[in-house]
């Protein structure tokens, strides 16, 4: 199973491997951004489920009404960031989840910031 979940995960050429990295850095390159990548569909269409069901209406606000929505959501709104994350951290290998463990308020950083650049991009 740890094979499949990591064979299932897009390659991307623009990440630079580097030994210099720090721990973050690198798990967020080589495990998070490809999961992220991989899910994109998924927290699209559950961020509009989760619009849906706050009567939000995307399509009737500005570039930076949408933006400043987003970051509102992303900052304040604990369900929200719950669900996506746990849709990143559910692929994860049984190492990666390890490692995961060891850093888990920075990585979650990591994950959100991540998460909210892409659904923002969705919407601007």
């Amino acid at each position: 199973m740890t094979d499949l979940k990591k064979q299932i995960r897009p390659e991307i050429p623009s990440i630079t491997k580097t030994e210099n990295f720090n721990a973050e850095e690198k798990f967020q390159n080589e495990i998070l951004r490809p999961i992220i990548k991989l899910q994109h569909e998924l927290i699209v269409c559950y961020f509009e489920y989760h619009l849906e069901q706050n009567k939000i209406k995307m399509n009737e606000l500005s570039t930076i009404q949408k933006k400043d929505l987003t970051r509102k959501l992303f900052k304040g709104d604990t369900r929200l960031k719950t669900e996506l994350r746990g849709f990143i951290i559910g692929l994860f290998t049984v190492e990666e989840y390890k490692e995961y463990l060891s850093l888990p308020s920075q990585l979650n950083k990591r994950i959100n910031n991540m998460i909210q650049q892409r659904v923002d991009s969705c919407y601007t």
